[in-house]
C-alpha cells in the first residue's frame, strides 16, 4: 500500500489539527517517499516521536525524480513493502512531485490511500471570499520580469472574463518583489487575497483587499510561505 500523508504547513501547528490515523500509518512503516529528506524527518517526529529515526528508509522523490531512479523502492513494493509518501508541506501531489509515484502504483495495481490534511492552496482559496466553485491553480509565476507582468495581465483578464479564482504561489524570498509587481501592474479596483503563514496561530496573516488598499498597507512577506489568489 501507498499512504498518501499530510504534512504541517507550520511547525506551529496544534497536532490536535490532524487524524490519530497519520501516526498509525506512519508506525507501520519505515519506507518512506520524501520530497525533502531533513523535513521528512521532523514531520515523521512531529506526529510519531517514538518513531526511531534510524530505522527510516527515506527514497527521493522531488521535480526531478524519474522511475528509474526510485527503481529499488519500486521492486520492495512489489514484493508488498508498505510505503508512504511525504510532501515538504501540505497534502501529497498538490503542488507536488509525488504523482509520479502515485500513478505507478496504479499501473501496478497497488493501493493507493489518502489520508485528509491541509493544502495551502484550498486553505487561501476558502479564506479569499472569492469563487470557490470555479478556480485554477497556476504554481510560479515567471521569474523573468516581462514574463511576469504578461502572466499577471492574463490572470487578471482571466478573472474578469470567466469569473473563475486564480491561484499562484511565489518562493518566500521572492514574495516582496512579487507584491511589489502586482501593486504596480494590477488596476486599482482588482481584489487580491494574500494567505500567508497559514495554519501558523501566532503568525498567520490572510487578508482579501483591493489593489488600491494594498498599496495603502504593505506586507512584511519576506521568506514567509505564502499563496496569492485574484478574484471577484
Amino acid at each position: 500500500m501507498l499512504f498518501l500523508l499530510p504534512a504541517y504547513l507550520s511547525e506551529n501547528t496544534a497536532i490536535t489539527h490532524f487524524s490519530p490515523v497519520i501516526k498509525d500509518y506512519i508506525m507501520q512503516t519505515d519506507y518512506f517517499f520524501v520530497e525533502n529528506e531533513k523535513t521528512a524527518r521532523k514531520v515523521i517526529k512531529f506526529f510519531a516521536p517514538e518513531k526511531k529515526q534510524a530505522d527510516l528508509k527515506l527514497f527521493l522523490l522531488d521535480k526531478y525524480t524519474e522511475n528509474a531512479d526510485i527503481k529499488e523502492a519500486q521492486q520492495l513494493m512489489l514484493k508488498g513493502q508498505d510505503f508512504g509518501l511525504l510532501s515538504e508541506a501540505g497534502l501529497p501531489c498538490i503542488a507536488d512531485p509525488g504523482n509520479l509515484i502515485v500513478k505507478w502504483c496504479h499501473e501496478k495495481d497497488i493501493r493507493v490511500i489518502p489520508i485528509s490534511g491541509p493544502s495551502s492552496i484550498i486553505l487561501a482559496l476558502i479564506s479569499s471570499g472569492f469563487n470557490g466553485q470555479e478556480f485554477t491553480f497556476h504554481g510560479y509565476l515567471p521569474i523573468d520580469k516581462g514574463e511576469k507582468k504578461k502572466q499577471i495581465l492574463h490572470l487578471e483578464n482571466l478573472v474578469q472574463k470567466t469569473g473563475y479564482s486564480q491561484i499562484f504561489m511565489e518562493t518566500p524570498y521572492r514574495n516582496n518583489q512579487l507584491f511589489e509587481d502586482l501593486t504596480k501592474f494590477l488596476p486599482p479596483n482588482t481584489k487580491l487575497c494574500i494567505a500567508a503563514n497559514i495554519n501558523d496561530a501566532e503568525h498567520e496573516f490572510i487578508k482579501t483587499k483591493t489593489i488600491k488598499d494594498w498599496q495603502k498597507q504593505k506586507p512584511e512577506l519576506h521568506k514567509i510561505p505564502a499563496v496569492f489568489v485574484l478574484g471577484k
